[in-house]
């Protein structure tokens, strides 16, 4: 497929997007912040939706025998992980499947362990179940080219799983925000800490699709078979707002007490263009589009970190092995905490950008490559004025 679509403007101001239009500030912002993308969805799943749209019936919907032997076939034949339908529970999210997971597998004062920096969504459902966070930092690994990556601490990791408290752990498979493909080696560490200490491990592989060239995806479903996984065609086929996700549980009585939760929650229906939005996504032509995607946005990194480098030499990138969200390290910029440099880039610099803060983490910003090159030049370019300025004050 060529760039054309990649870098095709799509208007979406004023259409309630949340990236677009939640600014409320004065001024133009370009936003690279909020994990959904700037690109149409593949042609596939646009050829399903305008089907269904003509239809004319939007009544309710589940998942079918071919959404799920669709769902099991993308991942055996792309990734060779085996998925008995049998095992699956369909959730409209992974937000709120973790939020039923954690429920149905933790007691209110019992411990979740998680890897900040990481997605906001872990403190807040680990939070709102009345859980205790068991935070194991990632550490920081700097690079010979000036750029950073981040390691699992498994030491302290064995540390927190020994815990009689320490019942679940969530792991970002790969990490948002750190960008990590996790090796199998990893993995298997990770997975024998945990049994050894009886502690259960639930997998957010919301992001296993976007992984850049010479990176692999391991899933950790293969490394440990009793784990739970959490899976969505939404990042990578830009399809959050149709709600989809899928929650495989291998053990029945696990499955029992996580369905009984989603009910619960009242979290357990689809809708019918997002089963149709799965199906036509796990196809030849879906795996055809999403293997050029990757290609575009590591141009995009490319860009981005090429162009850092140039103007704020004192702010080094992470080095991106997954997702489309690097980091930037912003320590430099002395006097705000990484709040306020959002809020004043957004209201000075007309760049909306993330928080380290959100994530657990101070000293850094969260941005988003997933867009047009042209929007993603503008973006970076007042990003970096912005920065420069405050950095002068």
């Amino acid at each position: 497929m060529s760039n054309s679509d990649f870098d095709r403007i799509n208007e979406r101001r004023h259409t309630a997007s949340i990236k677009w239009d939640s600014y409320t500030g004065n001024g133009d912002v370009i936003p690279l912040w909020v994990a959904d993308m700037d690109f149409r969805t593949a042609p596939v799943v646009r050829e399903a939706m305008i089907r269904r749209a003509e239809s004319g019936v939007y009544g309710y919907s589940f998942a079918d025998e071919d959404y799920m032997d669709s769902l099991a076939g993308w991942f055996e034949g792309r990734h060779g992980y085996s998925i008995d339908t049998s095992m699956v529970i369909p959730v409209p999210g992974v937000v709120p499947a973790l939020s039923a997971i954690i429920k149905a597998l933790v007691k209110p004062g019992e411990g979740v362990i998680i890897q900040p920096p990481v997605y906001n969504c872990f403190f807040s459902s680990v939070r709102n179940n009345g859980c205790r966070l068991l935070e194991n930092p990632l550490q920081r690994i700097d690079l010979p080219d000036g750029r950073f990556t981040y390691e699992m601490d498994l030491d302290g990791l064995a540390e927190l799983a020994a815990r009689p408290d320490a019942k679940l752990m969530i792991l970002c498979n790969p990490h948002n925000p750190a960008g990590r493909a996790w090796r199998e080696e990893e993995l298997e560490q990770v997975a024998e800490i945990c049994r050894e200490n009886g502690v259960r491990v639930v997998s957010d592989e919301i992001h296993c699709e976007i992984v850049m060239p010479g990176c692999e995806y391991v899933p950790y479903g293969n490394i440990d078979r009793s784990a739970v996984v959490c899976t969505s065609p939404s990042k990578a086929f830009n399809t959050a707002g149709l709600h989809t996700s899928n929650i495989v549980c291998p053990d029945a009585d696990t499955r029992e007490a996580i369905d009984h939760a989603v009910n619960v929650n009242e979290v357990c229906d689809l809708t019918c263009f997002g089963v149709d939005a799965l199906k036509a996504s796990y196809t030849q032509e879906g795996a055809d589009w999403v293997d050029s995607l990757c290609d575009y946005i590591w141009e995009n990194y490319r860009f981005f970190a090429k162009t850092v480098a140039e103007r704020l030499p004192e702010c080094p990138v992470t080095m991106l092995e997954a997702t489309y969200l690097p980091m930037i390290d912003v320590s430099a910029i002395e006097g705000y905490t990484s709040e306020q440099l959002e809020e004043k880039l957004k209201a000075e610099a007309g760049v909306w950008v993330n928080a380290g803060e959100m994530y657990g983490r101070e000293g850094f910003l969260r941005v988003n490559l997933a867009c047009p090159r042209a929007t993603l030049a503008e973006g970076l370019d007042r990003l970096c004025k912005g920065l420069s300025a405050l950095k002068r004050r």
